[in-house]
């Protein structure tokens, strides 16, 4: 069904538009509010005539957003809500809540212009919402969500968390791994002392076993050597009375008569 509409109508058009629409839509609900106009030769004649004080207001519409644009983009809301430890939202955020806290900085907002992705703010922090201003104008707020306690702990942002739980973990494993270094130093000279008598019985022993008869046929050889040298001493004797001069032969025989 084709309608002429009266006044701006959210996420449909502005005053003076022509707009196709459902036709229970038009009768039950635009029709009756007045917010818009069956599209006949009479209502158009009538949205023709109001065409100057329409064009006027859109200029002004069109300033007032530009306006509101610079007031509005990187500005920063703060949101008390209820968390849990963790920093989880035991509610959510509301384009109302947000509507409520621009209005007492006295900016007026349509709270259905203030997207509100809630089921993506499920934690405290700072989150960016986007505002629907006239035409494509739109403007950026933070959203800085707090806990109501005050505590700072559940305050920080999810990454400043994880961060910190990390390097309390590092911390944590250094200190377990400086405490196990003395047992496993302990216990690892329980295992070489334990191997010393292992080794020596294996190779090296069983040379040294075959060095102990080297050693016996050594003394042995002295032994023989010693008595080769006793048994040859009598044999040089003879040889030296074989050799003895005539002189000292009589001289011996001399002594002998002397003795008798």
């Amino acid at each position: 069904m084709k309608i002429i509409l009266n006044k701006d109508v959210y996420n449909l058009g502005e005053e003076g538009d022509v707009c196709e629409v459902a036709r229970g839509y038009a009768r039950n609900y635009l029709f009756p509010k007045e917010l818009a106009l069956a599209y006949t030769r009479e209502n158009i004649a009538k949205i023709e005539n109001r065409r100057s004080a329409i064009e006027k207001r859109k200029e002004e519409k069109r300033n007032s957003a530009l306006s509101l644009k610079e007031r509005l983009d990187g500005k920063e809301i703060t949101l008390k809500m209820n968390a849990g430890q963790g920093g989880k939202l035991f509610g959510s955020v509301t384009n109302a809540m947000i509507a409520d806290e621009l209005q007492k900085e006295g900016i007026e907002i349509e709270r259905k212009k203030i997207e509100v992705a809630s089921n993506q703010i499920k934690m405290i922090g700072t989150y960016p919402v986007r505002v629907k201003l006239y035409e494509n104008n739109d403007a950026q707020l933070k959203i800085k969500v707090v806990n109501q306690s005050g505590s700072d702990e559940v305050e920080k942002e999810p990454e400043e968390k994880a961060a910190k739980k990390k390097k309390t973990e590092k911390v944590r494993e250094a200190e377990s791994t400086a405490a196990e270094t003395p047992a496993a130093a302990v216990e690892t000279a329980e295992v070489a002392a334990a191997s010393t008598p292992a080794a020596e019985e294996g190779p090296a022993a069983e040379s040294a076993a075959e060095e102990v008869p080297a050693q016996e046929s050594v003394e042995e050889t002295a032994e023989t050597a010693a008595e080769t040298d006793s048994a040859e001493v009598p044999e040089k004797g003879a040889a030296e009375d074989q050799e003895m001069s005539p002189e000292a032969a009589a001289a011996e025989e001399t002594l002998k008569k002397e003795e008798e």
